[in-house]
């Protein structure tokens, strides 16, 4: 008997077909019409031979087009969604910690820029390099190895992706000059993207859709809160003497260096697709059968094609799409004035109010408390979703965004006329924390409406918001320091405000004609009749 015999996963169901060979071979256990698999029962007939292969039961392996397709059996463990609730969760909040030790890396890392400055004899223009070339990895990057995780898995790109980001912290670390830093950390965002960006898939592939709410919250809350989080811890790091930038990046490396030793004990491969891959090689190898295939196998495009598709595709919908552009234009600006904040929070504390680095650095609790705020409005929109969307559609993902708009150049404006040394500091904060609780709301909202909207096309209408969001989040923190010179903080931040409440109209456009739009979009017309297909297959043949 094989170790594929009493294996659920490897009980063949077949059905004869005229003119089809029906040579199954002897290793591969055949269920009978009473469940009783038997590896090597004797055909006595070739009456019983037909009635065995016509047996119709739960088994997951089916003859079509000449192959034997091996899936899961309905239960079956091995299928990532049918994980015990207590390890999703645990792989849940495991990917999400990734997704906070790379947010936390990009901004702790502007805490370090006074003494980095003077250790290394830089400017401070070229240690700003080193925050929007990390965030430059994070939009172009993904493009190219998202598909190379649908073809090898999540895992081993979680393996990779942590073990080389945990050596650009320790490569920063170490840095004898400016330069070595700039490099590393590039490649720290290279490989921490390309991490992070994995984690919304992960999250896909083990919870069903209508559980998905609270994780992908869970993930959000990490992407934004760490933002805040990183900075607080670091800013204390830089006034440590004794410890200062090398130990901000130390303590990063150390971070993930636990993390790569806790995804090794609870990580496993969550994609259904490629595990499947691997139980039907295993078969072929097994059984010598080369018809055992699974599904992701046949008709599967080059890897080159994947590649191009992933990198073709999401700029074909971020230049030709409405929705798309306006909601990646309004979230890209939202982030980049984020990152400019992080990049001039510091100095504009230390200037006004008197902080040391590590006081202005804990003013980023306001960015952490405003994230939480934002989670708490995001429980409250999915109650609204549930009660509206079968009268409002998709855009029953906008009401709050729509007050979120609103909220947001308040808060941007609050902060920027009250941060003055005759006004108590946590005025201004009070305005920090609204606009980091509307940046939030938009960016959740943004993620669950897009992918919402284009479905089949949501991985790629998703990437090209990230590219376009990060993008900016490279480009803003450059004018930083220039800007603040000629316009003072109250200026710059007034500029923004003004901004924001040019864009406040989005949301409502949306929400108001965001059906009328999309049925005027090509690609929404093709995702519509792709539906209709999906729910009538036999349509076209009746």
């Amino acid at each position: 008997m094989t170790h594929h015999e009493g294996d659920p996963t490897f009980r063949v169901l077949t059905i004869k077909r005229e003119h089809q060979v029906s040579n199954l071979p002897i290793s591969a256990p055949v269920l009978l019409e009473h469940g009783e698999a038997y590896g090597n029962a004797p055909i006595q007939t070739e009456e019983k031979d037909e009635e065995t292969l016509k047996t119709i039961s739960h088994a997951p392996t089916m003859v079509e087009d000449g192959f034997l397709y091996v899936d899961f059996e309905d239960g079956d463990r091995r299928n990532p969604a049918n994980f015990s609730t207590a390890r999703k969760w645990a792989i849940t909040i495991n990917v999400c910690a990734l997704t906070s030790i790379v947010a936390a890396a990009a901004s702790s890392y502007t805490m370090g820029y006074s003494s980095m400055t003077k250790d290394l004899d830089c400017t401070l223009l070229q240690a700003t390099l080193g925050l929007t070339v990390y965030a430059l990895g994070f939009a172009f990057v993904p493009l190219f190895t998202s598909s190379f995780s649908e073809e090898f898995g999540r895992f081993p790109f979680y393996v990779v992706s942590s073990f080389m980001f945990g050596l650009t912290e320790v490569m920063t670390a170490l840095a004898p000059n400016v330069q070595t830093v700039i490099i590393a950390r590039a490649v720290g965002g290279c490989f921490g993207s390309t991490g992070a960006t994995l984690v919304a898939g992960t999250i896909a592939d083990i919870w069903q859709s209508h559980q998905r709410g609270f994780p992908m919250s869970l993930y959000a809350l990490g992407v934004i809160a760490s933002a805040g989080l990183g900075p607080m811890v670091a800013g204390w790091i830089e006034a440590s003497p004794s410890l200062q930038w090398r130990w901000i990046q130390w303590i990063h490396a150390i971070v993930t260096a636990v993390w790569c030793i806790s995804m090794l004990l609870i990580l496993r491969e969550t994609r259904s697709a490629v595990i499947l891959a691997r139980m039907a090689r295993q078969v072929r190898k097994d059984t010598g059968d080369d018809r055992y295939r699974a599904r992701s196998e046949v008709n599967k495009p080059r890897l080159v094609s994947m590649i191009a598709t992933s990198c073709t595709r999401p700029l074909r919908l971020l230049l030709t799409e409405p929705v798309v552009q306006s909601f990646s234009l309004w979230i890209g600006f939202v982030w980049g004035v984020l990152f400019f904040l992080l990049d001039s929070l510091s100095s504009e504390f230390e200037n006004i109010y008197g902080f040391t680095v590590g006081e202005s650095g804990s003013v980023c609790a306001a960015i952490v408390i405003g994230s939480f705020l934002g989670y708490l409005v995001n429980i409250y929109q999915e109650r609204l979703y549930k009660k509206y969307v079968h009268r409002k559609g998709q855009e029953a993902r906008l009401y709050t965004a729509c007050v979120a708009s609103i909220i947001l150049p308040t808060g941007i404006l609050i902060f920027a006329w009250t941060a003055r040394p005759d006004i108590p500091w946590i005025v201004p904060l009070i305005g920090l924390m609204l606009f980091m609780t509307s940046t939030f709301v938009i960016y959740q909202a943004v993620f669950v409406y897009l992918a919402d909207c284009y479905g089949p096309y949501a991985s790629s209408a998703l990437a090209g918001q990230s590219m376009c969001r990060n993008f900016l989040a490279a480009v803003f923190p450059l004018c930083t320091s220039r800007m603040n010179d000629l316009l003072t903080y109250k200026w710059s931040g007034t500029v923004f405000a003004l901004i924001a409440a040019a864009m406040i109209p989005i949301p409502y456009i949306l929400f108001f004609y965001g059906s009328r739009i999309r049925g005027c979009s090509p690609v929404s017309q093709k995702i519509l009749a792709m539906e209709a297909k999906q729910k009538n297959p036999d349509s076209e043949t009746s």
